[in-house]
């Protein structure tokens, strides 16, 4: 499990200038905490951190000597200035199902040969206890053809019993397009006038 560390911040400094500090601002909250703890980390651990974990994964925060076990709720990104402006952490508590998303990752699509792939659903909404909480969903889009597709009831995630699915299990994650070719079509355009 990755381990990060933060420490608490105060209100009284604004999170734009925590920025340009080096920091990202986040808070941590949870049924059993008696109010949200604001904390700030430093940017480039946190962007370690996120090579290997993301939105919906377990880690372990360190504030100031006490240890948190969390799930990494929302990150709010600024697209433009390419950082992370905010991260919410939700503390897990066994014994209590929390919502998550599911990255869902589609292996060998690449080798897809009579068709265009098409991934349509990025991440799968589910709840779950802490222990069975699932970061990522992967399946293999290798064999698939022209007018195949896969839906949400046909991945692993589906068939976990302890994982209560919120996304639609008809809901359709990838598909296979038939390719067009541009040329045939204006030739035969061409031949019916």
């Amino acid at each position: 499990m990755t381990t990060l560390k933060a420490e608490k911040r105060s209100k009284d400094v604004k999170a734009k200038r925590l920025r340009r500090e080096g920091y990202v601002t986040g808070n941590i909250f949870g049924r059993e905490m008696k109010e949200s703890v604001m904390v700030k980390m430093n940017k480039k651990e946190l962007e370690r951190a996120l090579k290997t974990s993301g939105k919906g994964s377990k880690i372990l925060l360190e504030v100031e000597g006490k240890s948190y076990n969390v799930l990494i709720k929302e990150i709010d990104y600024d697209s433009l200035k390419k950082q992370i402006n905010e991260i919410d952490f939700q503390e897990l508590v066994s014994g209590e199902k929390v919502h998550s998303t599911a990255k869902v990752i589609p292996l060998n699509h690449e080798n897809v040969v009579d068709g265009a792939f098409q991934l349509l659903l990025e991440e799968i909404a589910y709840k779950a206890y802490p222990d069975a909480l699932v970061e990522k969903v992967e399946f293999d889009a290798g064999s698939m053809h022209a007018g195949d597709s896969i839906k949400v009831k046909d991945l692993d995630i589906a068939k976990d019993q302890e994982v209560e699915l919120i996304t639609d299990p008809e809901a359709t994650v990838a598909v296979v397009s038939e390719l067009k070719n541009a040329a045939a079509e204006e030739q035969e355009e061409g031949t019916e006038q």
